[in-house]
């Protein structure tokens, strides 16, 4: 075997990291062991792995790795927010993002290589997609970030990263059981240890996986919703065309285990002229009706292209206003790093375009 065609154990969920273990011939309480190094105590390399015997990590060192994705490029914003760009195996690329707030630290974690969508808005919707990425891929951006922090063991108090929302690069219900398999790792309390209530999946639509996410993750749920009425959003959020509002608000109302405690977000990008005015917010209090949700206005991030511009903050004030009198919460998004391109929206892999006559094309997936 040679030192490419080494897996990597860090990602494994339980079961797979249990079935490498049976074919070395191991005792099942050694996934045990190494589930602990690699998610709470965030090992890099077997030989600090002390409860092991020596022979047995030689072993494992010579089969495997612990590698994550690798950094190609760091970037950190004027406010603190922290940008990677990572090298895949492949040598495709993702971009991950640490938020850094008061209370809170969230990182803004990718589940595609590029997006399946292209909405109008977003800078990420111009890449075309590329793949899915695993699970591991998906484990590995927080494992990154935990080792950037410096937050090893995975317990340790007052965390710098203490949320993660899927809300980077790609449609996370077009990768679901990736996610799925992903989150479960991350909310293990005998790893990573970040429970389902500090975790947020935002959506721009795809209406029948909503179900399936409460059901099997129960992570809270995030909506890109963006417009108020089926024509504008068409435009926006193409996905609309197939899966238009009402589709999308009832499947919001059925989520399981929302409530006025655990409220389903709504996210609405405010754009000059074409979203922003008083009779929408009126229409969106109205579509609300029965859901419990919070709004988040987030202010339009512009990007090199774009073909929209972000609403006044007049109008921004004066549509959260209506919102918020109808009783349901709708704070404005204060932008986080907009200086490198590391705002909601902002997202794409910095070199796809001189990469892309060097990259194989894959599939269709």
């Amino acid at each position: 075997m040679t030192v490419d065609s080494k897996k990597s154990l860090a990602g494994l969920g339980r079961a797979e990291l249990a079935a490498e273990l049976a074919l070395l011939g191991a005792e099942p309480f050694r996934a045990r062991q190494l589930w602990h190094w690699i998610y709470h105590r965030g090992a890099t390399d077997f030989a600090a792995m002390s409860s092991l015997a020596r022979g047995f990590r030689e072993v494992l060192a010579a089969r495997y790795t612990l590698d994550r994705p690798s950094i190609a490029a760091a970037q950190t914003s004027r406010d603190g927010t922290r940008k990677w760009l990572l090298r895949l195996a492949d040598g495709h690329e993702v971009e991950t993002v640490h938020i850094p707030e008061e209370d809170r630290g969230t990182l803004c974690v990718s589940s595609q290589v590029g997006c399946t969508l292209t909405c109008r808005f977003c800078h990420t919707g111009t890449q075309r997609l590329v793949r899915n990425l695993g699970a591991a891929e998906i484990v590995g951006q927080v494992m990154l970030a935990r080792d950037a922090l410096g937050e090893w063991p995975s317990s340790k108090d007052e965390r710098e990263l203490t949320n993660i929302v899927l809300m980077g690069m790609g449609e996370p219900l077009y990768n679901f059981d990736n996610v799925a398999a992903a989150m479960k790792i991350v909310m293990d309390p005998e790893g990573l240890a970040i429970s389902r209530r500090k975790i947020t999946l935002s959506t721009a639509g795809v209406v029948p996986m909503i179900a399936r996410c409460g059901a099997e993750i129960g992570v809270n749920l995030a909506i890109s919703l963006h417009a108020v009425r089926d024509d504008v959003r068409d435009v926006l959020v193409p996905l609309n065309k197939k899966y238009p509002l009402a589709a999308l608000l009832e499947a919001c109302r059925n989520y399981p285990g929302s409530s006025n405690a655990r409220r389903i977000t709504f996210e609405y990008v405010m754009l000059k002229g074409v979203n922003d005015s008083p009779a929408e917010a009126r229409e969106l209090v109205r579509l609300l009706k029965g859901i419990p949700a919070k709004v988040n206005l987030i202010p339009f991030n512009p990007w090199p292209g774009a073909p929209y511009e972000c609403a006044s903050d007049a109008a921004i004030a004066a549509f959260s206003d209506i919102v918020f009198a109808a009783g349901y919460s709708a704070p404005v998004r204060t932008p986080r790093g907009r200086d490198i391109l590391a705002a909601c929206g902002q997202l794409k892999s910095a070199s796809v375009k001189s990469r892309a006559s060097r990259l194989p094309v894959p599939a269709a997936l």
